[in-house]
């Protein structure tokens, strides 16, 4: 249950959790669109640039009804306080964002409500 993310913020590779929810939906992708070399490849079978991806996240926010400001940038805050929140170590938190400072974590972490049993926080989703 673990996305190994290439080349990833920083240039750096990682390993991420996977929720079991969100499998269940990425082999359904899978199944319907047959990527090549990309899990989410373009029209042309290459990578997304930078600029696509903003375009899709503003898309699906606004689909989903969702208001408030925030780029794609903003699931690396939204994850890392929801870890957070559910009880994940800091120092876990730290290396799942990749981060060589313990100090450049805390930051992303905005605790707002009582820590929950650990989970992944799209376990939380509904699909």
């Amino acid at each position: 249950m673990v996305i190994n993310v290439i080349r990833a913020k920083g240039k750096k590779d990682r390993q991420v959790i996977l929720s079991e929810k969100l499998l269940i939906q990425l082999r359904k992708y899978f199944k319907s669109y047959r990527p090549k070399e990309w899990l989410f490849e373009s029209e042309t079978g290459k990578q997304y640039g930078y600029r696509s991806l903003q375009m899709v996240f503003s898309r699906a926010k606004k689909k989903a009804g969702v208001k408030t400001s925030g780029g794609i940038h903003s699931m690396r805050h939204s994850f890392a306080t929801h870890l957070l929140e559910n009880g994940t170590d800091i120092r876990l938190i730290q290396e799942l964002l990749g981060h060589n400072s313990i100090k450049t974590t805390i930051r992303y972490t905005h605790v707002s409500k009582a820590q929950l049993e650990k989970k992944s926080p799209l376990d939380n989703l509904e699909f």
